[in-house]
């Protein structure tokens, strides 16, 4: 008889919670102290109400009412403060300043086997004007992360203003905006750059600012040149969010000397949620970000209170745990090693693409000598870098979850693994494609077998990338999962075809299998986890000198 929890739920026993305890109450105590009241609002939540806040994208678990309004658990905490602020709080009460500490559930389709009720602790500031809120809360996130001592932290800054501002001044269609935007939002910036070479009208100043501004990051001198790009490519001045960049990053001077604040733009996701600054917490020791917050007057706007001016953050109580230990206190990380001291850990691919990522990480500089010759090691040191030595569909993974800094694979790995990885350079080797193929002595059955039954049997490795390609079609599949020998799933009759990769074709055609149609082209590709990329500078000098080296070769 079944004892357990429910997939990705989990009992915390005393000794945890005594941990878990030590954290909240100090973050507690900084809320207080800062002026903050609590406030708690309802585990569930009626779907419509939020969403006419913002669009809801997370809401794990929904249920109907007897009277068949559907509800849904509070994916966050943000939304519904939102509406309890909106209903119940008048403008004689403000500015309003409330703190919460509850569980959220969240479904993540691509990390499965991950828990899926987290704890966020998190202050909401509502009030009628100024700039001085989000100085105010940033300034808050800062006390609390020194109260923690959490190791090596800095609070990242983006803001979707920017972009979207010059999306105003040169999309050439409302497709191409929001293409882009839904690429920057997954972090794909190599697709980025493949969208803008292939649009045609596009100035070259315009093309230039679409690249480079997802690119920017650092401390306040990028803001200048951000105003340089946005100029250059036409967009008006009062249009491009830099001059309340500008005073923020002046408000907050001392933390930015301190290396404690720096700007990335590549950090602009939630566009329908955040109109103006977004911020992430980072700290040494955890792949994901701690906290994340900005400012939402939209969301109240859409809930009947426009003209005020709303700022907050969330900390993960989890992913404080992880940084902190058991104890609830800080003393995980080697005491005295800092991130920048510590070598790059770079997950390389072995196989058929180590040979060219030996080449292209040599001409961008590091030491490959020793990686060149590897033998049996799985973890190679040379100097300032540690290469970890993987299979090419388990670098994301590696990536994701903190096991290394950044990697290269193929873009069907990254695809395929789904994980909030940052793609930055498209190296140019490892060219294959994927394809549908089916046996020639089986022409047209799969289309006659869909008729009456309605779907397509697919046999692949590929599952994510198969279903996103049929979606794409607008037709039903059955995806049947193999890890070898993906070919015989049709010549046996247990599928109809197949989606595979191919470089030559060798192998579908000593099988007699003939292509139907291309899926997507790949080749392989730099990328990062977000914390290392926004926070280790050398990171973002490695994506530079890579790109440099891939353009010398084209241009060679």
């Amino acid at each position: 008889m079944r004892s357990g929890t429910p997939r990705g739920f989990r009992d915390i026993l005393p000794r945890e919670a005594l941990a878990r305890e030590r954290i909240t109450d100090t973050v507690r105590s900084c809320f207080a102290e800062a002026g903050y009241l609590p406030v708690e609002t309802p585990l569930l939540e009626e779907r419509g109400a939020l969403e006419r806040g913002a669009r809801l994208r997370d809401a794990a678990f929904q249920l109907f009412d007897e009277d068949g309004t559907l509800l849904a658990l509070r994916p966050d905490l943000t939304l519904p403060v939102a509406r309890l602020v909106a209903g119940r709080m008048g403008a004689d009460e403000l500015p309003v300043r409330l703190r919460y500490s509850a569980p959220v559930v969240r479904e993540e389709p691509s990390l499965r086997g991950q828990p899926r009720q987290f704890t966020q602790l998190g202050v909401e500031l509502v009030a009628r004007e100024g700039t001085a809120s989000e100085v105010e809360v940033v300034r808050l996130l800062a006390q609390v992360l020194t109260a923690l001592e959490v190791p090596a932290w800095r609070i990242v800054f983006g803001s979707p203003v920017p972009l979207t501002a010059l999306l105003d001044a040169c999309a050439p269609s409302a497709d191409f905006r929001e293409r882009v935007l839904a690429l920057v939002h997954d972090s794909d910036l190599v697709a980025v750059d493949e969208l803008v070479a292939a649009t045609p009208g596009l100035a070259p100043e315009q093309a230039r600012a679409l690249r480079e501004i997802v690119r920017l990051g650092g401390g306040r001198e990028v803001i200048g040149r951000l105003d340089e790009l946005l100029a250059a490519a036409g967009v008006a001045a009062d249009a491009r969010g830099t001059a309340e960049l500008s005073a923020l990053a002046a408000e907050l001077g001392d933390l930015f000397e301190a290396g404690r604040l720096s700007f990335d733009f590549s950090i602009i996701n939630s566009f329908d949620y955040y109109t103006g600054i977004i911020f992430k917490g980072y700290a040494e020791g955890i792949a994901a970000s701690l906290a994340s917050g900005g400012r939402y007057d939209a969301v109240l706007a859409n809930l009947g209170r426009p003209g005020l001016v709303a700022c907050g953050f969330a900390l993960s109580l989890e992913r404080l745990q992880e940084v902190l230990g058991e104890p609830g206190v800080s003393g995980v990380v080697t005491p005295g090693v800092r991130v920048a001291e510590r070598p790059i850990r770079i997950a390389v691919p072995k196989g058929s693409l180590l040979k060219d990522t030996v080449r292209v990480l040599e001409a961008a500089g590091l030491p490959t000598a020793e990686l060149a010759d590897a033998g049996r090691r799985l973890v190679v040191s040379a100097g300032d870098v540690e290469y970890v030595i993987v299979r090419a569909q388990d670098a994301p993974a590696f990536v994701g979850h903190g096991g290394a800094d950044c990697g290269i694979c193929g873009a069907d790995s990254l695809e395929e693994a789904a994980l909030d990885l940052l793609q930055l350079v498209d190296l140019g080797y490892g060219r294959c494609r994927f394809v549908v193929a089916e046996p020639r002595s089986r022409a047209g059955e799969a289309e006659r077998a869909y008729q009456w039954r309605g779907t397509v049997r697919v046999a692949t490795k590929y599952p994510r990338i198969t279903q996103r390609y049929y979606d794409g079609i607008g037709q039903q599949v059955d995806i049947v999962t193999l890890h070898g020998n993906i070919e015989l799933g049709p010549i046996v009759g247990m599928t109809d075809r197949i989606v595979d990769i191919t470089a030559t074709g060798t192998t579908l055609a000593e099988n007699d299998l003939v292509v139907v149609d291309d899926v997507m082209e790949c080749t392989a590709r730099f990328f990062a986890g977000p914390a290392a990329y926004r926070c280790d500078k050398r990171i973002r000098d490695l994506a530079r000198r890579l790109a440099e080296v891939v353009g010398e070769g084209r241009d060679a």
